[in-house]
Parts: structure tokens; C-alpha cells; sequence
């Protein structure tokens, strides 16, 4: 995720002997998971560096947990430094679960995926580039399809991104989660690498 050979040395300085536990629900999480009131759902979102997508998702109402992993390639069996050489079809992503009760799908990716990165990027965010930096959602179901589509229409006709929005939109397929050391790293290490934030406008 890294492309600056220094950061990428630093960044791996700092996670050696830290505790690696997965999940977003940690003892250091900026806030306590949602307590679902119901039956939970699930989204995968693709949007440059999975530590800062992670990162402003953690605020959104209703997520139950999210863990950082490798979503669209074909392969079940990948580290981070296959998906880091951009041949395997992956992108770098979250799992999300969240309550659709107290927030839906289609309000997760206006108000959070779309304002936490910038969809006009094509396959790269920011310093980061390469197509597993792709911006992309990977719908679970038939309805959140539909509501994915929506939510980008929506999110164009705004005119808030002045460029046309490049994120795509396809059925889920593969997920593997990342290591350990991924998950939750931005809480675990509040000056690590993020280019990430939650943009001021809304749609």
C-alpha cells in the first residue's frame, strides 16, 4: 500500500511486536461496535488503502465490525505481497457489517464510502496506484446491486466530485481477509500512513 520505499520501512517498524488481533471491535477502537437490533448485512467496499477506508468507516452509525482484506481477484489464497504486485484481480478492501436498521446500504455509500475517498481516481488513490487501489463496490446481494447504482447516479448528479466518478460496480466474489497486522491498524498506530478522510460536502 505503500510506494515510498521509506514510509513502507517505517510502516513495517512500527507494527514489529505489536499485538495483532483482527476485527474492529478492539480494545483501543475509537468507539464500541453497534449492538445489532436485528438481522446484520454485509457490504465489501473498495477504496485505495484498506487501513484509511477502514479508518472512516469506524465513525458510521451502525457497524456491527469491519475487518480489512482482498476482495475481486480469483484466488483464495493470497498474501499482501501478491495483491501488492497488482497482477492478481484484487483490490484492497473492507467487510463491513453493519445493522441496515440503523443505517442502509445505500446511506453507507453516499454519506461514508463516497466522501471517504476519492472515486474519480481510477485505479489508484492518491500515492497509491495500481489496480488493487481501485475504487469499487462489490455488491453481496441482487438489491444492494440496484442500490450501489443509485447511490452512484445519486452521487454524480450532486456535482460535488468535478470529474467523472470511476468507481465500479460488480457482484461480490472473493474475500480473504488480510493479516493480522492489517486489522484495525490505523487504531492500533494513530500516526501511520492514511490518506484518507471524510470530505466536508454531502450529497
Amino acid at each position: 500500500m505503500l510506494k515510498t520505499p521509506m514510509l513502507r520501512m517505517l510502516s513495517l517498524l512500527a507494527i514489529a511486536g505489536a499485538a495483532c488481533t483482527s476485527g474492529s471491535a478492539s480494545a483501543d477502537s475509537p468507539r464500541p461496535a453497534a449492538v445489532a437490533k436485528g438481522p446484520t448485512e454485509v457490504a465489501i467496499l473498495a477504496g485505495g488503502c484498506f487501513w484509511g477506508m477502514e479508518h472512516v468507516l469506524l465513525d458510521a452509525p451502525g457497524i456491527v465490525s469491519i475487518d480489512v482484506g482482498y476482495a475481486g481477484g480469483t484466488s483464495t489464497h493470497v498474501s499482501y505481497e501478491d495483491v501488492s504486485e497488482g497482477t492478481t484481480g484484487h483490490a484492497e478492501a473492507v467487510r463491513v457489517v453493519f445493522d441496515p436498521t440503523q443505517i442502509s446500504y445505500e446511506d453507507l455509500l453516499v454519506h461514508w464510502y463516497f466522501r471517504g475517498h476519492d472515486p474519480t481516481q481510477l485505479d489508484r488513490q492518491n500515492n497509491d496506484i495500481g489496480t488493487q487501489y481501485r475504487s469499487e463496490i462489490f455488491a453481496t446481494s441482487d438489491a444492494q446491486l440496484a442500490q450501489a447504482r443509485h447511490a452512484l447516479a445519486r452521487v454524480a448528479a450532486s456535482g460535488k466530485w468535478h470529474k467523472p466518478i470511476v468507481t465500479r460496480i460488480e457482484r461480490a466474489t472473493t474475500w480473504v481477509i488480510a493479516e493480522a497486522y492489517h486489522q484495525d491498524y490505523l487504531v492500533k498506530h494513530p500516526d501511520g500512513y492514511n490518506d484518507h478522510y471524510l470530505r466536508d460536502f454531502d450529497f
